[in-house]
């Protein structure tokens, strides 16, 4: 009782240095991000992200200055990450909370985001309920049902296959995996012949991979984690004669970014995933954005970097709407239903879910000019998270 006490006095407190804060013109950004430890790559191409987008955009809206205060949270850890946000409402009096790679912390920080009353927007976090923390959040990246539940229908519908077998990584979002590419799997008439949970940290994918074969499945479903491995599996699919071109290995986009094709070599050939973006889609803007995002810091842009890109575009976008107004609700309510042109290509803030509504490409890895990419080989436009469309379905 105590601590909530502290807790509601300092967001009084903070409620009359906000309002100070706000008649000197300053908006201020609390970024959340895992900016040291396994994950700290991904904050690195969020934080680039940003860095570029107000390079390019400037650092004033709506005649008001941008300030970004950036918090490390270490890796997976809700309690820290409720602690951040905490101190950045109350100790450093932030508007905004943004960010947020992973779903635990993006969890944590919604209950501050409801409580504080704070605008905040997911840059990455990808588990579908995330959003129904608090009524002032919104995304920018993707959902994990949002990919999957695509091609589990896609590979029945239009990638004949009929019987598939999934394997996914024993956590939150392998669980997330799982279960959406089945139920689109099934929908559309499929079979699931049989799945498994791998270990997260340092499975031997050759058994995995070996019961897999043994059941002569027409496809396999992966989701793993990003890192080493995909390359550990690509040669354990190698080893034991699974070849994507003759069974459909399919999976979320992590499997073939740029770093696993890298240490995957030729076993990646054929691989399908379904993803919302990659550094290869063949667009205008795109090409603008890739172009200047390697001369700024000498790499590609990625998934992650996508998420804060856009994240920034809505902040920007509905600080222009409300006059630079930093209300939570007046924010949300500029944010729903807004649409814009990304180099990802169209997208959208649901005004029910307040979740984002994109294009899902499904890609297949060929060899382009002796360099292994992702190649656009269909599209789904306008998908929103099933999951959540379902919960308002069930409501009505």
């Amino acid at each position: 009782m105590r601590k909530l006490m502290t807790f509601l006095l300092g967001l009084g407190a903070a409620a009359v240095t906000i309002g100070a804060a706000q008649a000197q013109g300053t908006i201020k950004i609390g970024l959340i991000l895992p900016y040291s430890g396994q994950f700290a790559d991904a904050a690195t191409q969020q934080d680039n992200a940003i860095k570029l987008f107000m390079k390019q955009n400037g650092d004033t809206v709506a005649g008001k200055k941008i300030e970004i205060i950036r918090k490390d949270v270490g890796g997976i850890n809700p309690p820290v990450a409720k602690r951040l946000a905490q101190e950045l409402v109350t100790r450093d009096q932030v508007d905004i909370l943004a960010g947020f790679v992973l779903t635990p912390n993006a969890l944590a920080a919604g209950d501050v985001s409801a409580e504080a009353k704070k605008f905040m927007v997911v840059m990455n976090a990808a588990t579908a309920i995330i959003t129904t923390k608090s009524p002032y959040m919104t995304r920018t990246s993707l959902t994990i049902p949002q990919l999957n539940e695509s091609l589990g229908r896609w590979a029945v519908t239009k990638g004949g296959v009929k019987k598939a077998y999934t394997m996914v990584s024993d956590y939150g979002p392998g669980h997330d995996a799982e279960q959406s590419f089945q139920t689109g799997f099934k929908a559309a008439g499929g079979e699931i012949v049989g799945s498994v949970r791998m270990a997260v940290a340092n499975p031997d994918f050759s058994a995995y991979v070996q019961k897999a074969k043994d059941l002569n499945p027409q496809g396999i479903f992966i989701f793993i984690p990003g890192g080493a491995q995909p390359g550990a599996l690509g040669k354990a699919m190698a080893e034991r004669g699974i070849d994507p071109k003759k069974i459909k290995v399919m999976g979320q986009l992590e499997i073939t970014d740029e770093h696993a094709l890298a240490s995957m070599g030729d076993a990646a050939l054929g691989i399908i995933t379904s993803g919302h973006y990659d550094y290869n889609h063949k667009s205008k803007m795109n090409e603008d954005f890739v172009k200047a995002y390697n001369a700024e810091f000498k790499r590609n842009p990625d998934f992650f970097s996508i998420g804060a890109w856009d994240g920034m575009h809505l902040i920007y976008a509905v600080l222009k709407k409300t006059g630079g107004k930093t209300d939570a609700q007046a924010l949300i309510d500029a944010a729903k239903g807004m649409k814009w042109e990304s180099p990802r290509g169209p997208i959208s803030i649901d005004p029910e879910t307040r979740d984002i509504i994109q294009t899902v490409y499904i890609r297949r890895v060929e060899k382009v000019g002796g360099k292994l990419v992702n190649v656009e080989i269909d599209q789904i436009p306008n998908v929103k998270d099933p999951v959540k469309a379902r919960m308002a379905a069930e409501k009505k």
